[in-house]
């Protein structure tokens, strides 16, 4: 019977997430709708007031969350906003708490440690709260907002537990000054400490250790992370900040399958959601509520508007961050799961006794997730900080195209060997298309008996090429700094398994990389890199027929398709446009790169 009630509530989760969607509500906010309709004061009037048990599973959870959110954060996408995230997540979680504490205490009379309590439990930010808007509405945002949003959230969690579980042994009264000190220096030493040396140990056998049986390197990674909390539980540290730190590290890493290590986390991860915002849904009281309602009320108000504004303009304004970004980071500080948990933790601590701190944090964590969560969309277009054109899942490791298809463009020249052939003479492979044929101002429907002529633009369909080598495709931007900048490639030493296989100019147009082509600052270079394939040997001059031998390859060498290699045209040029609209425009850009 409770495999089918577990079963059927995961299945509601799953449809209330899709009706979330449609409503254009955040569907976490669902979740703990669905769970007090669940619980004790609920429709179905399931008994459950367990809070050490829901601790512990949450707790559990959250490790799932935190390594996923570590996993998921893209490096080279956070990098240029890290300071920024890690003063949010350090001095922010201090501050936020500090403030929030003296608003308890002054404002609604709460003794001192009780309301440091509570300002630690809710001064962190909640990542799957964020980042469940921002994927759902598909929000791109400016100014690497999303990345400094991303950082923030998934690295505030374990410094707002560092500050709950100091405020808990203060209570307790069987504590020092010293014994306080040591205690976080363990939490944040060993926590990175433990963190990075099990990351790196992990990935360093990745690479070298093959798994017969699939999805055993899965369940590694998964070992890998409960191994981390567990090594910090024992030792004091602080296991989120170390499973946090492990998931970015191995995230960031060139590491073998890690396509299904990203389906099998964000299948998991989602579960690990369900049942959080479930669970604690579950195990609220709503007419516990009226009680409450005036004290979680101001408290949130006062987050919101006070609090947090406060302590992101003191912190952002220095690095000279827009007041608009300001406004939007302030806004969407978001209050949610972890927060409550960290409040089932104090609740279930022998130390405090006072008020209902759960259902404090609650009520604001869900005022939060509602109101804030329902709006961040609107106010992020309306402070003009939503980036056209661009994507939000770029900022995640976990990011992919939609599309499993490539599509390839191809001109026909007189010397090509396809020239004066039918589509049904040429020997295609059988998953490979000719999917569009241009002639001049002409597109073309081809079917097997269209002949194709010189001067013909062919449009080639494939499935996009995947395995396990490591391959990955990665852009970077060249700026006036960057030591290529006003390089031609040939100039350029890359490494044995990468090449340069595009160029995004800064007047918008996309070439094919010859040697002689010159970076300049603004364009942007795609790099194609193989972290596991294997150089094959070099020829002897025996092999060769007497010829030259091959100089150390240290240069770029691109292999090009027929229609270039046998293309005089293409011969002499430094640089082939990608495909554009017309014909005359593709002569201007071939002039232009043979003048430069």
């Amino acid at each position: 019977m409770a495999l089918l009630l577990i079963s059927l509530i995961i299945v509601i989760c799953i449809a209330a997430g899709k009706l979330s969607y449609k409503l254009g509500l955040p569907s976490l906010l669902m979740f703990i709708v669905l769970g007090m309709l669940f619980g004790s004061d609920g429709i179905f009037k399931i008994p459950f007031d367990n809070y050490t048990f829901a601790e512990q599973i949450c707790s559990y959870a959250l490790i799932i969350i935190m390594f996923y959110g570590g996993f998921g954060t893209n490096w080279k996408q956070a990098k240029p906003v890290a300071g920024k995230a890690i003063a949010l997540s350090t001095l922010g979680v201090v501050a936020t708490a500090a403030l929030t504490g003296l608003f308890c205490h002054l404002a609604l009379g709460f003794e001192w440690l009780e309301s440091f309590l509570i300002g630690s439990v809710i001064s962190s930010t909640d990542a799957a709260s964020v980042f469940a808007i921002l994927r759902q509405k598909k929000l791109n945002l400016k100014h690497h907002t999303a990345s400094l949003l991303e950082i923030e959230s998934g690295s505030n969690d374990p410094f707002a537990y560092m500050l709950t579980i100091t405020c808990l042994t203060l209570m307790s009264g069987q504590t020092s000054a010293g014994s306080v000190a040591y205690m976080l220096f363990a939490q944040l030493v060993y926590g990175a400490l433990i963190g990075g040396a099990l990351a790196f140990a992990a990935v360093w056998l990745l690479k070298r250790i093959n798994f017969y049986i699939g999805g055993m390197d899965t369940l590694f990674v998964l070992a890998v992370a409960l191994l981390t909390y567990a090594v910090c539980s024992i030792t004091g540290g602080n296991g989120y900040l170390a499973v946090y730190i492990a998931g970015i590290i191995l995230g960031n890493s060139k590491i073998k399958n890690k396509a299904p290590l990203v389906h099998f986390f964000d299948g998991i991860t989602n579960l690990a959601q369900i049942i959080v915002f479930f669970l604690l849904g579950l195990l609220a009281f709503p007419s516990q509520l009226p009680q409450i309602i005036l004290p979680s009320l101001a408290i949130a108000l006062f987050l919101t508007l006070i609090a947090r504004p406060v302590t992101v303009f003191a912190l952002l304004s220095p690095a000279r961050c827009p007041v608009n970004q300001q406004l939007l980071v302030s806004f969407a500080g978001l209050r949610g799961a972890s927060s409550i948990v960290f409040a089932i933790m104090a609740t279930v601590n022998s130390s405090y006794i006072n008020h209902d701190l759960f259902h404090i944090v609650f009520f604001a964590c869900l005022l939060s997730v509602g109101l804030q969560g329902a709006l961040l969309p609107m106010a992020a277009k309306k402070l003009k900080m939503v980036e056209p054109g661009g994507s939000v899942l770029r900022t995640f490791n976990d990011y992919q195209e939609d599309e499993e298809l490539q599509l390839i463009k191809t001109k026909i020249t007189k010397n090509h060997s396809w020239a004066g052939k039918t589509i049904g003479e040429l020997k295609l492979a059988l998953d490979i298309l000719v999917v569009m044929l241009k002639r001049g101002d002409q597109t073309i429907l081809p079917n097997g008996r269209t002949r194709i002529k010189a001067g013909d633009i062919l449009v080639l369909s494939g499935e996009k090429y995947k395995d396990d080598s490591g391959a990955e495709l990665n852009e970077i931007e060249i700026n006036a700094r960057h030591k290529w900048a006003n390089k031609r490639i040939r100039e350029i030493t890359l490494s044995s398994n990468t090449l340069i296989i595009a160029i995004k100019k800064k007047n918008g147009r996309t070439i094919i990389p010859r040697g002689g082509v010159l970076l300049e600052p603004g364009d942007n270079v795609v790099l194609w890199t193989c972290e596991f394939a294997q150089n094959l040997p070099e020829e002897s001059n025996k092999d060769k027929g007497g010829g030259a031998g091959q100089p150390e390859r240290n240069k770029q060498e691109i292999a090009l398709p027929p229609s270039h290699a046998q293309s005089n045209e293409h011969k002499k040029q430094d640089s082939a446009p990608l495909p554009e609209n017309n014909q005359r425009q593709q002569a201007d850009d071939r002039r232009s790169e043979q003048d430069r």
